[in-house]
C-alpha cells in the first residue's frame, strides 16, 4: 500500500515536471485571431466552451459578452473573464487554455523555392522561416532581405537583416525572433 502511494505521488511529480515548459509556453503566449480556446467556469453546468478568436481579435462567453483576446496572454483573458462574471457567479473559478494556435502565422514571399503562409506553434527566427520556404532561389540577394512587422498602432516596420553576413557567423543579433503576422521579403 506504501509503495502505491509512493509510486502515484512520484509519477503526479514527474507529470508536473514534464508539463512546466508547456505552461510557461502558454502563460507568455499571445493570443491571434483563429487561436481556439477551451474555456471553463469550476462548478458551473454548461460554461464550458471552445471558443475561436475571431478576426476582429473577439470572443464571446456567456454571461460576459465579447471581449478583446488577441493580443493578450490566456491568463489575461482569463482576469478579465473574471471580472465580468463576478456579478453573476461570485468568486468564479476560471479556466482559459489554448487549443489550437491556428493563428500563430508567418508570411515569406519573393525569391525563396517555397513562398507563402506559414503556421508556427512557437517563435522561430528569421534563418528558420527561411528553412521552412525551401531556402533562397539563385535569385535571392541574401543581401537585402527585409522583415516587415505591423506595430500595434497600425504602422509598419522594415527591419533588416543580412543572410549572408548570418551564414557566416556575423551579425547574428539580426537573426531576430518572428512574431505572429511577420513578412519576411527576399528581393531580387
Amino acid at each position: 500500500m506504501e509503495n502505491r502511494l509512493i509510486n502515484r505521488a512520484l509519477a503526479v511529480f514527474f507529470l508536473c515536471v514534464l508539463s512546466w515548459p508547456a505552461l510557461g509556453q502558454q502563460a507568455s503566449y499571445r493570443l491571434n485571431p483563429g487561436d481556439v480556446l477551451n474555456i471553463s467556469v469550476w462548478k458551473e453546468e454548461g460554461m464550458q466552451r471552445d471558443t475561436l478568436v475571431l478576426p476582429d481579435g473577439m470572443i464571446s462567453f456567456p454571461l460576459a459578452g465579447h471581449l478583446m483576446a488577441a493580443g493578450k496572454t490566456p491568463q489575461e483573458v482569463q482576469e478579465a473573464l473574471v471580472a465580468r462574471i463576478r456579478d453573476y457567479i461570485p468568486d468564479p473559478q476560471i479556466t482559459v487554455t489554448v487549443l489550437r494556435t491556428a493563428g500563430d502565422k508567418i508570411y515569406v514571399v519573393g525569391q525563396v523555392n517555397r513562398p507563402g503562409e506559414f503556421p508556427v506553434s512557437h517563435r522561430i527566427d528569421v534563418v528558420q522561416a527561411l528553412s521552412l520556404a525551401g531556402g533562397l532561389t539563385p535569385f535571392g540577394d541574401e543581401n537585402d532581405i527585409k522583415i516587415l512587422r505591423r506595430k500595434a498602432d497600425g504602422t509598419q516596420e522594415a527591419i533588416p537583416f543580412d543572410y549572408s553576413a548570418v551564414k557566416r557567423g556575423k551579425s547574428l543579433e539580426t537573426n531576430i525572433q518572428l512574431e505572429s503576422g511577420d513578412v519576411v521579403v527576399v528581393p531580387d
